[in-house]
């Protein structure tokens, strides 16, 4: 339904779309034919569900005061502090494996069929031909599913039996994870597990902050700093904890993990101290501490933590083609009981007719075969074994073996960025000043112009302190008049990017330091080789390595200072005056700092170029030289600086603090007052960092694009990184427009920014989280389908939980059939909620790769996974399925032709060993060796993607596939039957003998018919198993006259009897290949 375009007039009409889809709603519900049609189902499944809600009432969140150290005092019951990713329970198990089996009409009705047998007036053959193959299905069943349960208990064990040193009066004492509760004092080692939402009390670090690694709950792979509370840092010793009275007040637990409010109060200081708390003060679970030793007053457990809040649990998956085959077996019931009905009443409705009627439809219940469900189990498998040995794909794992058809399927990818199309290293590439540029090849002339001048610097005759390596031509920058040289400005630009950041740099303690933390190593050890940086943006860390590479070298730095070194080795110190940090609004950073020894005040600053254009003095080059790097895939920043006076810098930090103090519109006050600075700064230089992508990307997404697989990109990063990767890995092709949807807050800006995206054509939608939660609230349809139509969709800024949501959106407005790939924590979420879950083994640790359905170790591996393997799994499922459909259906044609000959006698005409044999031994082999069956070479199918996008149309296995095999079943029956009957002499054992061996070789012949490429697998199962039936036929002397078996009659009877049945199908099929070729035959030829 289209958007309204006119802009007037739609805010009075409040409810234009939302009544919409509920009117419809409304139209289809009621009436008889709503309820027989599947209302059923709803009105079951919305009782069932007010019953669960009822007995499993979820207890309302609130927020909470907690008292440190004092458990006891917390006002109500937290829940505990386990980790629980079990499916079932030891009471739960039984009865939920066979709900998940039986909820399947092929399961259920095979149940109710072999029940049947135990009423001796329907007992048709023996009970071990229904019971024997259903026990099988089941326990395979069962036991694969106990595996996998007893695997997931062993994990959560493991997880929740881990040690902590809890503080209690007494002392540190010992406590497992899973006994944690709200109020305890907890502290974490470095590379510990963070094991509940804690609030950061203390550290051993000197300077009040740690760096925890967060890679497991938002997919990040950098270090976060986060800082202590201020008041308990400062007490003399740990044990003072207890010895002070104070309470956090936390909010309620809630998903998002990037905001946080609270309040920290201490009730026995005089006046009461109060301190505000914000998500630099926490420490979520399932983070890891990189630095120090923390102590923290756990807040939130169990259930409450952030990290389980963002955890969907894992759902059953089902794939497609078992739900295609479910509905043929519905129809091949129908099918069933109409015949039933057509010989019951063809007899007259005689006698007991029902109970007639009952030992028919037992009769023909091999129509929908057992063994269909054994076959198509035993394939997966045998695809799960094939992907996990082919070497061009090494250490793939197939974690869930029930839906391998479905990666020949998709429609949709949805993929994470960091980590799944990048490698998370970002490298240095360009500095460009306005007149010059320097790439990688011309960096050591960078680094000769820093080394000399800074030996200018220090050649000057002075007192020769550290302050004097400031350069001989420090005094021109305020002269504007004066032309600067390229080596100035070079200084000036490589000495902004190394102080402006939020980098710090961590030295790792020596073996044989007993128990002295980092910091305390750090001050007298600033060697090269023991250092590391740590930012909450590679980039930044990417910048400062590449200003150590050119000789000005970031050795220390604390909350109030930071260290530089020169070329020479001296020691530059700058005291940190304010930090303003980067946010997604401002999309900027800067840092005012005073160098110690000549006491000037900077103030540097770095952003996107959208952000700083308008900052930066008028310049002629600063917007074609971005989009220059952009297009090469370079992520940009422009970084700018602002010499203050004395005076001008008091004057800003008086009305900076007074803005801080403020209580409404703290965040605009502050803003305004920063603005105030930022204004006709000197334009230093312009940045360009690579970040790179994994090996064979381009390929891959290009050959995904061709087989018509449309690729979302969702991702927690920023909107211009997110842009900048879409460019370079060509998720987003050279010519193709990009249209950034602006940030919009409520229904109106969203109303607006839909319609003009409605007016783009073929051009890549980049979408931010927000900006997606309110399009999704109001206009959920009309976004929806706007954004099928474009050739990619970026999400930026996105959650774990909104990840799922778009998956969960595109299964029911496009009903295709989606998977989602990603390598962290955070897409954990998002790979359960997709239909097939593809996983890869990255940095951010294995939590992706477990929880998947498929687990890789590149990227590019998903091209030779969907394009040979999607495809030969779903192309051998079909024709397998079908293939054991028209099993079962040729031998109820030939039942139903005997039956109405004799009278419509309810009488089998094949029985006991002869069904069990022709459903196993006689028939199984040749018919499983179709799982062995290609159409096409693997080498084409990735040469060809395009021939991908005919499988996900589903021709190989639908209604029209399955009414040519019914066709050809009831020609084969007939005229084995027919055949028999007629050429059948005196005795009515020959009959069974002709038409059952004639029976065996027709669908020998049929599997040959078949196979399109021949494994010599194939022919060994073909020649074993005529073999086994030429043996067994010694041994079937009740059912088979052995003197009548060895006669000519026998032998040319059964030829032309199998001649009739298959000459013309061979026939059929080489004038359809001449006249009507496949798409792939005409490749292979």
């Amino acid at each position: 339904m289209p958007l309204m375009m006119s802009e007037e007039g739609f805010e009075n009409d409040e409810s234009d779309y939302q009544t919409l889809p509920r009117a419809r709603v409304n139209q289809r519900r009621g009436g008889l034919g709503w309820f027989l049609l599947g209302g059923w189902k709803v009105l079951c499944g919305s009782c069932c569900d007010c019953l669960v809600r009822i007995c499993r009432r979820k207890k309302e969140l609130k927020a909470r005061t907690v008292w440190l150290g004092c458990p006891e005092k917390c006002e109500e019951k937290y829940p505990k502090n386990t980790i629980k990713n079990q499916k079932y329970n030891i009471i739960t198990f039984v009865p939920g494996v066979l709900y998940q089996q039986f909820k399947f009409f092929l399961n259920l009705y095979f149940l109710v069929v072999a029940c049947s047998q135990f009423v001796p007036s329907l007992k048709i053959g023996y009970l071990y031909t229904y019971w024997a193959p259903l026990g099988f299905v089941l326990a395979v069943t069962m036991v694969r599913e106990a595996v996998d349960e007893v695997r997931r208990c062993q994990r959560d064990k493991e997880m929740n039996s881990q040690l902590y040193s809890k503080l209690t009066v007494r002392g540190k004492i010992q406590v497992k994870s899973s006994d944690i509760q709200v109020g305890d004092l907890i502290i974490v080692e470095k590379n510990q597990r963070i094991p509940a939402d804690m609030i950061f009390l203390r550290t051993s670090e000197k300077n009040g902050a740690c760096f925890i690694r967060t890679d497991q709950l938002d997919g990040e792979t950098d270090w976060k700093l986060k800082v202590t509370v201020g008041c308990t840092q400062r007490l003399p010793a740990v044990g003072d904890l207890f010895s002070i009275s104070a309470y956090v007040y936390a909010q309620k637990p809630q998903l998002d993990i990037h905001s946080f409010e609270g309040n920290f109060t201490r009730e026995d200081a005089d006046p009461q101290i109060h301190e505000s708390l914000s998500i630099e003060n926490t420490l979520w679970a399932s983070t890891v501490v990189a630095s120090g030793t923390v102590i923290g007053v756990v807040i939130y457990t169990g259930k409450e933590t952030r990290s389980v809040l963002n955890t969907s649990y894992a759902k059953n998956k089902v794939g497609l083609l078992d739900l295609e085959l479910n509905r043929l077996t519905k129809a091949l019931f129908l099918a069933q009981v109409v015949l039933s009905v057509v010989m019951v009443a063809l007899q007259g409705f005689v006698g007991p007719w029902y109970r007639n009627l009952c030992r028919f439809v037992v009769l023909f219940s091999y129509i929908i075969p057992i063994s269909l469900r054994v076959n198509l189990d035993m394939g997966k498998s045998a695809y799960g074994w094939m992907i996990m040995k082919d070497e061009n794909i090494p250490g793939t794992v197939v974690r869930t073996s029930t839906i391998p058809e479905e990666l020949g399927r998709l429609v949709y990818l949805l993929t994470d960025k960091t980590g799944t199309l990048t490698q998370n290293e970002m490298i240095f590439k360009r500095l460009h000043l306005g007149t010059v540029s320097y790439g990688t090849d011309t960096m050591d002339e960078i680094q000769s112009h820093i080394v000399q001048s800074y030996a200018q610097g220090t050649s000057q005759p002075s007192s020769g302190s550290a302050g004097d390596a400031a350069p001989s031509w420090k005094t021109q920058t305020s002269g504007p008049k004066v032309r600067k040289s390229v080596s100035s400005r070079i200084h000036e630009a490589v000495k902004a990017i190394a102080l402006c950041h939020n980098v710090t740099p961590v030295y790792e303690s020596h073996v044989g330091v007993n128990g002295e933390t980092e910091s305390a190593e750090a001050d007298q050890d600033f060697s090269d080789d023991n250092r590391t940086y740590q930012a909450s943006s590679p980039d930044e860390v990417a910048l400062v390595r590449w200003t150590e590479s050119v000789g000005l070298t970031l050795v220390n730095r604390d909350l109030t200072s930071l260290q530089l070194k020169t070329p020479s080795g001296q020691i530059l110190s700058f005291y940190i005056l304010q930090i303003f940090p980067f946010t997604s609004e401002s999309k900027r950073m800067g840092i005012i700092v005073r160098e110690e020894s000549t006491g000037d005040i900077t103030f540097y600053m770095k952003g996107a170029d959208v952000a700083m254009a308008s900052i930066v003095q008028y310049n002629d080059w600063l917007e074609e030289e971005c989009g220059n790097m952009a297009r090469e895939g370079l992520r940009t920043l422009v970084v700018a600086k602002k010499c203050l006076s004395e005076e001008q810098y008091q004057d800003f930090e008086n009305r900076y603090n007074q803005a801080k103090l403020s209580i409404h519109d703290r965040a605009l006050k502050v803003a305004a007052v920063v603005e105030s600075l930022e204004r006709e700064m000197e334009l230093l230089c312009l940045t360009g960092v690579e970040d790179q992508l994994q090996a064979d990307v381009r390929p891959t997404l290009e050959l995904l694009r061709n087989a018509g697989i449309k690729i979302w990109m969702l991702t927690g990063d920023k909107l211009e990184t997110a842009t900048c990767i879409a460019k370079s890995s060509h998720l987003v092709s050279r010519n193709q427009d990009i249209h950034v949807f602006r940030p919009v807050s409520n229904r109106g800006e969203a109303h607006l920014e839909l319609n003009a995206f409605r007016r783009k054509h073929d051009c890549a939608l980049v979408i931010s989280g927000d900006s997606l939660e309110v399009c999704l609230r109001y206009y959920e349809h009309e976004f929806v389908e706007l954004a099928c139509q474009c050739p990619a969709v970026v999400c930026c800024r996105c959650s774990p939980t909104q990840k799922a949501q778009i998956v969960r959106l595109l299964q029911q407005h496009t009903a295709n059939r989606t998977c989602a790939i990603g390598d962290g924590g955070n897409d954990v979420s998002m790979i359960q909620a997709a239909d097939c879950g593809i996983g890869i083994e990255g940095k951010e640790g294995k939590q992706a790769s477990l929880a998947a359905d498929f687990s890789i170790t590149q990227f590019k591996h998903i091209g030779r996974l969907l394009m040979v393997h999607g495809r030969n799994s779903y192309k051998r499922s079909a024709a397998l399925g079908q293939f054991v459909m028209h099993r079962g259906m040729i031998i109820s044609t030939m039942q139903a032709v005997f039956s109405s000959i004799f009278y419509f006698a309810s009488v089998p005409l094949y029985q006991g060993f002869l069904m069990v044999g022709y459903a196993t031994i006689y028939t199984m082999f040749p018919v499983f060796s179709l799982v062995l069956d290609q159409d096409v070479k693997p080498e084409m199918a990735l040469l060809y993607p395009e021939l991908y996008k005919d499988l996900t149309k589903g021709r190989s296995l639908s209604f029209k596939t399955f009414l040519i095999w019914v066709l050809i079943s009831v020609y084969q029956g007939g005229i084995l039957m027919y055949g028999a009957l007629l050429l059948f002499e005196s005795e009515f054992v020959h009959v069974v003998a002709i038409s059952f061996t004639a029976l065996i070789l027709t669908e020998l012949l049929m599997v040959a018919l078949t196979i399109r490429t021949w494994h010599w697998l194939m022919v060994v199962a073909e020649f074993f198993s005529l073999g086994c039936y030429l043996a067994s036929l010694a041994f079937l002397n009740e059912y088979f006259d052995l003197s009548f078996i060895t006669t000519w009659p026998f032998l040319w009877k059964v030829s032309a009897i199998t001649l009739v049945s298959c000459l013309p199908l061979y026939i059929i099929k080489y004038l359809k290949r001449k006249f009507s070729p496949p798409s792939y035959s005409k490749l292979s030829s």
